[in-house]
Parts: structure tokens; sequence; C-alpha cells
């Protein structure tokens, strides 16, 4: 299986990735970005020092300077490559991958991803290709800190903060790189879990989408009476919540609540949201005087809506939460949503339960995962049954009826697909599901 994923370069160390292979991913890259300097940071894990140096090798091969940001989270690579006015970057990281793993996640000016279908195709070609002996004249390499910047930068995302006490799990990755400066600036106290940098992940996974990721989390605020609750993907670019209950939000539900808090500076601003989120979303959005617009799943695909549509904001139900920092500049960022959420609670004065409680107002499903052979087939197969719904075809099959909805759609990084299904009521979502997946299993079986 190729290391060329459909977002970025991706596998286990050494097995499928390699420092000579970075080193002529590093050469190719800075071939294709075709700039003066790029900006290169890195995560913790063991690996990522020897494919740091691999890749700093290759770029300066070129020619092409680099602007070495060491241990940093991937929103402070955006940042950066816009502060710096640079052709583009690298974050070496396998976000919330186990520790075996690592990649390279790659992007042009202004932060614009480069993706399977814009540039990561062609880079993996160039990789493939004779590259020759290096440059007479090599790219330098020179040390740059961007913390105090980047604390500033993700302020832009609310400007009030309200003295909390608040739990913070940055799950041993590099959210607090970041973090720390900011927080010095805030009046909050903070119940601190796993700040330290640690690619071995001791603790738990740095994913907190899988519900067990939270449990410390949920535990810590719990414990501390504190008024709410953050965790942070391993590499700082997703961030899920949890309210002063100690009861996790879907990042759909947080999507519609920090909508509100974007759409106070920006009235009337398009919102994105991706087609598994609840119908509640699109309802907060509008009801907080926004345009709520349906994106497919990707952060490719939604960075590149927001910059066609001139969105402001947008929510991905993975956790990824999307800021229209600038003119030009549009990233994901999980220390921004913080921020952002910290803005809300200060407006309305209210608790998190409080405010996610009317959104609770659909049962969903969840993302569940099926393998099937004939993805095509199976889904030819329901729109078929389902013809008298609603019916799009933008990320997979949705199918939308009156009193429920459902999207399948295959995954782009497992052989599977992945269902999402909402209805009116819990009993209703069980009945659906039961039998959607039961046609899905039959369907598999053949």
């Amino acid at each position: 299986m190729s290391i060329f994923k459909a977002y970025d370069v991706r596998g286990v160390v050494p097995d499928e990735l390699r420092a000579d292979e970075v080193h002529r991913i590093g050469r190719a890259v800075a071939r294709w970005l075709g700039g003066e300097a790029i900006a290169v940071g890195r995560d913790a894990r063991t690996s990522s020092p020897e494919l740091s140096d691999a890749l700093l090798r290759g770029i300066t091969d070129e020619g092409v300077a680099v602007a070495d940001l060491g241990l940093c989270s991937t929103p402070m690579v955006y940042f950066a490559v816009e502060d710096l006015r640079l052709a583009g970057g690298v974050m070496i990281t396998a976000s919330h991958n186990p520790a075996q793993y690592n990649g390279l996640k790659i992007c042009r000016e202004h932060a614009i991803p480069v993706g399977g279908d814009s540039g990561l195709r062609d880079i993996e070609k160039l990789a493939g290709e004779a590259i020759g002996p290096p440059r007479r004249a090599r790219g330098a390499i020179r040390s740059v800190d961007v913390r105090d910047g980047y604390a500033r930068h993700v302020l832009l995302a609310g400007g009030r903060c309200p003295p909390l006490r608040i739990a913070i799990d940055c799950g041993n990755g590099m959210s607090s790189v970041g973090l720390e400066r900011l927080l010095e600036t805030l009046p909050l106290e903070v119940e601190r879990l796993y700040f330290e940098p640690d690619g071995t992940f001791p603790n738990h996974e740095a994913d907190p989408l899988k519900r067990e990721n939270l449990d410390d989390l949920v535990a810590a605020v719990r414990r501390s009476g504190a008024q709410l609750g953050v965790a942070f993907d391993g590499d700082g670019d997703r961030a899920m919540f949890v309210d002063d209950a100690g009861e996790p939000v879907t990042a759909d539900l947080m999507t519609g609540l920090l909508a509100r808090a974007i759409l106070r500076r920006n009235p009337g601003g398009r919102v994105l949201y991706d087609l598994r989120s609840s119908r509640a979303t699109a309802e907060a959005i509008a009801e907080a005087g926004g345009v709520p617009e349906m994106c497919r799943v990707g952060h490719a695909f939604i960075k590149a809506q927001m910059r066609q549509s001139g969105a402001v904001f947008a929510g991905e139900l993975s956790g990824h939460f999307y800021f229209r920092f600038g003119p030009q500049l549009v990233h994901d960022d999980g220390t921004a949503a913080l921020v952002a959420l910290l803005d809300l609670l200060a407006e309305t004065g209210r608790p998190l339960s409080e405010l996610v409680r009317p959104l609770r107002r659909y049962a969903a499903s969840g993302e569940i995962n099926r393998r099937v052979a004939d993805v095509r087939g199976l889904l030819a197969a329901l729109e078929a049954e389902h013809a008298g719904a609603d019916i799009s075809k933008l990320d997979g099959l949705l199918v939308r009826h009156p009193d429920w909805w459902f999207n399948l759609r295959a995954s782009n990084t497992e052989p599977v697909v992945r269902l999402n299904l909402e209805a009116a009521d819990e009993a209703s979502m069980r009945a659906r599901r039961d039998a959607l997946l039961a046609r899905i299993e039959a369907f598999a079986a053949g």
C-alpha cells in the first residue's frame, strides 16, 4: 500500500516510511512548491528527529531554505507559512495514529493543503524519479520560534475569556507547545493532563474521537468541578469538548454552538458543516443568523469550499474546526476552537451544558464501519430502494427522509464504508440503524 494517502503521507516507520524516502520527498516538495523557503515542524514521536533531518536535507539539497520550527503543532506550521510569507510548509506527524506511525502533512502558500487531488500525486511522481546530485548552492536552515506569534494569532478566534476552571488533556501530543503561551494570558485555572510531549503516548492514544480516550478528561472535570474540558489530538488540529457535567459534546453540536460566537463578529456569514452532522447543526447556524451550507468530509475539501464560498467558519464531525483568520488564511485549529468557546461562554454567561441541551434534540447513531467489497454496488442498491427520499451524492450517498436520514460513504483511509444515521428519537434511530446494518451485511454476504 502506498504511503501517499488522500490527505498526507503516512506509514509505519521504518517498514513503510524510511528516512531515505523522506529525503526524496523533501527534494520533490521543494521542486514542486518552487519557492525560496519552506517551514518545517515536527511532533515528538521517536522517529521524528531522524525524519526531520532527512526532510531538511532533501529540501536544502534543492537550494531551498528552511524555517525550522522544531517541536510544534500542525496549526503552528500553518501560522508560520502565512506569518513568514513562505512558499509552503511540512509537518512531520502521524496525527492521532499509534506511536509506530509517522508521516508528512504538506501545504502551499497561505497554508493551502496539498492532497491527492491538489498536488500530492505530483509530488509522489517527482519523488520516484531520478533526482540527481544536490544543488551547488544549498538552502540555509534557520531556527524560528513562533510560539508568541501563534498565541496572538489564535486569539483572533475570540476576544473574551471568563475566569473559569477548566481541564485540558493534551494527550502527550503537540498542542501544549503553543497552548502554554496562550494560557499565560488568560484568567483560567487549569487542570493539566498529559502536557508533556511524548511520542510514545504513555497514557492513552492521542485520538479524542474515541470515547475511551476521554475517560481521564471526564474524570478530571468531575473531580475538580471544572466548567469545561477539552482534549486535543496528537498534532493539535482537532479538539473534542466535555461540558461542566462531564458529558462529551459531539463536534457537530459544537459546530452549531461555536457558530454563534463567530457570527457575532460576522453577521449573516456563511458557515459550513459536514454532511454527517445533526440536523440541529444547520438549525443552530440559521438561528444565529448565519447561512448554513453542507460540505463533504475532509480538510482539503472543506478549506477549498471555505475559500470559494467566503465562509467564515466550518466544523467537521471528526473534531476539526476551521477558521478564517484573514483574507487568504483558512485553517483548522483545536486551540482556536477553545478560544472561540471561551468567547461564547463569556458572551452568554451560561454553562456549556445549558447551551448544548437544546441541540440534543435528535438521536444519532455515531459513525459505524462495515467492510464491503462492492461499495458502488451497495450505494446504487440503496439509492434505488430510497428513490422517494431527498438524495445527495456530495460524498457517498446521503438519504434524507422527513423524520430520519443516513449517510453512507467509503473511507478515504480504510477499506470500509462509514454509516451515520439520525432519527427523531432513540427508539426510531435504533430501529432504522439496525435495519440498515442488516441490509448492508446481507449485501456484503452476497
